[in-house]
C-alpha cells in the first residue's frame, strides 16, 4: 500500500489509494494483482496511472504485477478515505 500511496492522479492532489481508486490487492508468492478504477472513463491519465502503480509495486521485488482497470462499481467521491477528505477540505 505504501508504494501505491506514492501514485497520484495528476488532476487531484491526493494519492490513488486514499482517493479510493484501489478496489483490491491480491498477493501470493508468484504474483501481485491489483484491481482499480479511475475517477471517470474519460480520465486523461488512464494509461499512466496504472503503469505508475505497476512500476512502483514491481520495484518492491515482485516483477509479476498486473493492474486491471474496472468500471464496476463506478468510482464515487464517497470512496475517498477520511484522511483524503481532510486533505481535500471535504470534511
Amino acid at each position: 500500500m505504501a508504494a501505491i500511496r506514492e501514485c497520484f492522479d495528476p488532476e487531484i492532489p491526493l494519492n490513488v489509494y486514499d482517493l479510493g481508486l484501489i478496489y483490491g490487492i491480491e498477493i501470493d508468492e508468484s504474483a501481485i494483482a491489483i484491481r482499480m478504477t479511475l475517477t471517470s472513463e474519460a480520465c486523461p491519465s488512464a494509461r499512466t496511472i496504472p503503469l505508475d502503480i505497476k512500476q512502483k509495486v514491481a520495484a518492491l521485488g515482485q516483477p509479476n504485477v498486473t493492474v486491471d482497470v474496472v468500471w464496476d462499481p463506478p468510482w464515487h467521491p464517497s470512496r475517498i478515505s477520511a484522511d483524503g477528505k481532510q486533505k481535500l477540505g471535504l470534511g
